[in-house]
């Protein structure tokens, strides 16, 4: 079987009062709509189409990396108008499932349901038991539990609105019998739309049977119309990462206090403290120990790794055993050896620092090579970009960097090598010998602080 993803996200999103489309606002560090793309890869779609409107120039930017087929409404006549808009895209597939770029929390697991549940009928539909169904379409059955039709919020009578079985609005069916559905629909209703939700009604009016399924969740079918509700399902997706991770053998201080905008990926017994925020794809090795308020974007961290607090971590690669913080940085392509030290108010960019090496205090490493069993001190700079261009520091194995000094780079610093406190150097320093740069000290005999002058009328 061929199945045909057909995904609606050309909706404007009044309610968000924002001048990015709805779709695009994100969920998880990632917009609502690429999450509906990924459920698509996930089910194993033969091909997805996004039928878009409102700001489709940025929407088809933002997901330019996605294999998709991009159809635009440029009236938006309602769902079924927009599913006819893409049935052109979608001739050569058996079933076509429709899905919402506004609902992002959709498992593929459920559509897998729906899909196999509706296996021997044309036509499948994903409904929900909700207390309150206000705003929802109605689901309408016989005394014997077949389904007849779903009725709209504007279009229902009292009885009908009493129902509490809501159509949530996804649905799978043979695309032949789908064609001719759409093409059959009218917009004799209160709102002047042509809905896809009718197709339920003339799928059972030819003799259809309608299956269904429900989610496991009220969250994989909410949609999002306005800020609060896409910060309610934040809050619920996080909760459901954060349950994971602690599954899969990690200990978190608090799960209502961790944001995963990405992949976090973690070995056994690894502990994270409050405000964590990962970015992109971290992985975290056995034994790490996260401090409270870090942000790791893009990273690797080996076993045993312990950042301490208010890191910034971004891009890098960290060996086992190393300690981080608090209040370090290391930029994109920092790579630390085992056993390495990065203390406080340290930023490291570019550079490599070899293993069991130490730069502890109020230091800047950038575009460096710094081999094993280093000791930077504190204050120490690499001066390595002149205004135009960025040039390379490499001190050898067992150099010792005095406190304050300032490394003019292009630099060699040998193996084993002394830079005394306070030095400013910008040639090589041998290899085991001691370098430094300093005017010596002098003291003036009698020398006195000048004073200010006192004011005129100021009090004697």
């Amino acid at each position: 079987m061929k199945l045909g993803v057909v995904i609606l996200a050309a909706g404007t999103g009044k309610r968000m009062r924002s001048d990015l489309p709805k779709v695009l606002h994100p969920l998880a560090g990632r917009p609502m709509l690429a999450h509906v793309v990924a459920a698509a890869t996930r089910l194993g779609a033969a091909r997805t189409v996004v039928v878009y409107g409102h700001g489709g120039e940025q929407v088809r930017a933002a997901l330019a990396d996605s294999a998709c087929v991009w159809v635009e409404q440029a009236q938006q006549l309602g769902t079924g108008h927009a599913v006819l808009q893409a049935l052109p895209q979608v001739q050569d597939m058996d079933r076509v499932l429709v899905l919402y770029g506004d609902v992002p929390l959709v498992d593929p697991d459920t559509l897998g349901r729906l899909i196999a549940a509706s296996a021997d009928c044309e036509l499948g539909v994903l409904t929900a038991l909700m207390d309150d169904p206000t705003g929802y379409g109605r689901i309408i059955r016989d005394a014997t539990g077949r389904i007849l039709r779903s009725v709209e919020q504007k279009d229902g009578t009292a009885e009908e609105l009493a129902v509490q079985e809501v159509n949530t609005g996804f649905l799978v069916a043979e695309r032949v019998r789908l064609d001719g559905w759409l093409k059959g629909l009218t917009n004799a209703n209160a709102q002047g739309e042509y809905y896809l939700t009718d197709v339920i009604g003339m799928a059972v009016a030819a003799g259809e049977r309608v299956a269904s399924v429900h989610p496991l969740t009220l969250e994989e079918v909410s949609g999002v119309n306005d800020r609060v509700q896409l910060a309610v399902l934040e809050r619920f997706h996080q909760r459901r990462l954060a349950e994971d991770l602690m599954r899969n053998g990690a200990t978190l201080a608090d799960p209502a206090r961790i944001d995963i905008r990405g992949r976090l990926t973690t070995g056994r017994d690894v502990a994270i403290d409050i405000n964590l925020i990962c970015e992109g794809d971290v992985t975290f090795g056995d034994g790490v120990c996260i401090g409270p308020n870090c942000l790791i974007r893009d990273s690797i961290l080996g076993d045993g790794v312990q950042v301490f607090a208010n890191c910034v971590i971004e891009g890098a690669q960290i060996g086992a055993g190393a300690r981080i913080g608090p209040f370090a940085r290391l930029r994109p392509e920092a790579r630390l050896a085992p056993d390495t030290h990065i203390g406080n108010f340290v930023e490291i960019k570019k550079a490599t620092v070899g293993e069991g090496s130490k730069v502890n205090h109020l230091t800047y490493i950038g575009d460096a090579d710094i081999g094993a069993g280093v000791n930077v001190g504190a204050g120490t700079i690499t001066c390595n970009y002149d205004g135009a261009n960025k040039f390379r520091t490499t001190i050898g194995d067992g150099a010792f960097i005095g406190s304050n000094a300032s490394l003019v780079a292009p630099v060699t610093i040998g193996a084993g090598a002394t830079i005394g406190a306070g030095s400013v150097i910008s040639a090589e320093a041998p290899a085991g010998e001691l370098t430094l740069t300093r005017a010596r000290q002098t003291t003036i005999p009698g020398w006195q602080r000048p004073q200010k002058s006192p004011k005129p009328g100021a009090a004697e």
